[in-house]
């Protein structure tokens, strides 16, 4: 624990920072965490890392930011305190050659407590990973650690040794890959652990934890979205179109009354003398929306389209019809690429090579309405719901307000999702004020914005 600053003091830095990063931590849950505090022991480090996890983390993507922010705020040692050495350990770290330092490290990979694999990583930090900046000044570096010593090069004489001639590519072999390999991940971020503390230590912990975590998945912008960000949103599509798929279900059962129930109406106006005084309606049919999903799949937007795909494909299994369109500067109806059953991968790629939805490569939302009004206009009635999904920029073509107006009275109701920060619209190119003096536009940068916008349909 760091001598600076009291524990109630690290308590609130630290609650803070994860507040910082995105993780929602009420006043509540933090006073809990301080009560919780009180009846561990506080020098056993890992017991107090789960207490915390305990009172603060509600959800498993959080977990991976929450662990990088104990570290800076409860490092496992600092600098000048010399790490416990275990009986394993035979060699000077600062003074043996990079040989020796590679065959102890393939001895960690293939067996060591986290104490152990800590150790050394810190020692390797300190060794390799140290460069001059100015004077009186250094940083730190993971990259420079891992060119040193190579692990992933370690794998082949670790499997010559641990197999000792048994035959190669069986069960022994996969089993050792498998935990050499998580070994060297544990020793990779091992080694980056050290590298944070280290620079917080320099830099000061409020400015490394701002930019040490990435916010979690529900937060990252739509339009700065990896592929593997993808790949997890996937599974957090299907809750979405569930609770999408119920609130605009709610929104047209909303104020509808159903039919006379004329058997009920007429027992009850006995007690009247039978006059009808109060009369009775059969409940209305509860029946699945239809839904269009008009979408933006030009390249600015590209990860917004993906993710949007995405939820089209989920939204099938929700509504009784669903058709989607995708558009650049002209249109096509891209409903058949998304089929029950099918692959979403596949039907991306397949999207991407056969849709007929760029004729000249620069989007134009004018032309893509009027195409749109032209060959798709029978997709819209009075028990569709229209979803918009695009950033309204348009290259400074005409916007076709007059045809959105059209399109929009078809409809029951119209929504936008704009991926874009709202102070960024109608910079440039965006008519984002002119097209939501039409349809309700909404803000929606990530996955906690477009559940904000589902729970806002209620």
């Amino acid at each position: 624990m760091p001598e600076t600053g009291s524990l109630v003091d690290r308590h609130i830095g630290f609650v803070h920072a994860l507040r910082e990063a995105g993780l929602p931590v009420s006043i509540a849950e933090g006073l809990d965490a301080a009560n919780a505090l009180r009846v561990i022991d506080l020098a056993d480090r890992e017991s107090l890392r789960e207490a915390y996890a305990a009172t603060l983390v509600k959800r498993p993507v959080h977990r991976p930011g929450f662990d990088v922010l104990f570290d800076l705020w409860f490092p496992a040692s600092t600098t000048g305190l010399r790490a416990r050495r275990s009986g394993r350990e035979r060699i000077d770290f600062a003074t043996a050659d990079v040989k020796e330092l590679r065959e102890h490290l393939a001895d960690l990979l293939t067996g060591s407590t986290d104490q152990e694999m800590r150790a050394f990583a810190e020692a390797m930090v300190e060794r390799f990973g140290r460069q001059e900046a100015a004077p009186g000044r250094q940083n730190w570096f993971s990259y420079s650690v891992l060119r040193a010593l190579s692990p992933e090069t370690l794998m082949a004489g670790i499997l010559r040794a641990v197999l000792q001639g048994r035959e190669r590519g069986g069960l022994a072999e996969k089993t050792v890959r498998q935990g050499v390999t998580a070994n060297i991940r544990r020793f990779e971020e091992a080694v980056a652990t050290d590298v944070r503390r280290r620079i917080a230590e320099d830099a000061g912990i409020e400015r490394i934890a701002r930019s040490a975590v990435r916010p979690p998945l529900d937060q990252i912008d739509f339009l700065r979205i990896t592929r593997a960000d993808l790949a997890q949103l996937r599974r957090e599509v299907h809750p979405l179109a569930r609770r999408l798929a119920a609130r605009l279900a709610m929104r047209q059962r909303k104020g509808k009354r159903g039919r006379l129930d004329f058997r009920r109406t007429m027992r009850a106006s006995l007690q009247s003398g039978g006059v009808p005084l109060t009369t009775h309606l059969r409940p209305p049919r509860p029946h699945k929306p239809e839904l269009v999903v008009l979408c933006d799949t030009s390249d600015s937007v590209s990860s917004f389209a993906h993710f949007t795909l995405l939820l089209t494909y989920a939204l099938r299994e929700q509504f009784t019809k669903v058709r989607a369109f995708g558009f650049v500067d002209t249109v096509d109806e891209i409903t058949r690429f998304f089929q029950p059953g099918s692959d979403v991968v596949e039907a991306m790629t397949r999207l991407a090579n056969e849709a007929d939805m760029v004729r000249f490569g620069r989007t134009n939302y004018g032309n893509a309405l009027e195409r749109f009004a032209e060959r798709y206009g029978d997709a819209l009635g009075p028990k569709t719901s229209l979803l918009i999904l695009g950033d309204a920029r348009s290259n400074y073509q005409p916007p076709a307000l007059d045809v959105l107006r059209s399109l929009v009275s078809r409809c029951r109701h119209a929504y936008w999702l704009n991926p874009e920060p709202r102070q960024q619209w109608d910079t440039g190119d965006s008519v984002a004020g002119e097209y939501g003096t039409v349809v309700p536009m909404y803000e929606c940068r990530n996955v906690a914005q477009l559940t904000a916008f589902i729970e806002t349909l209620a």
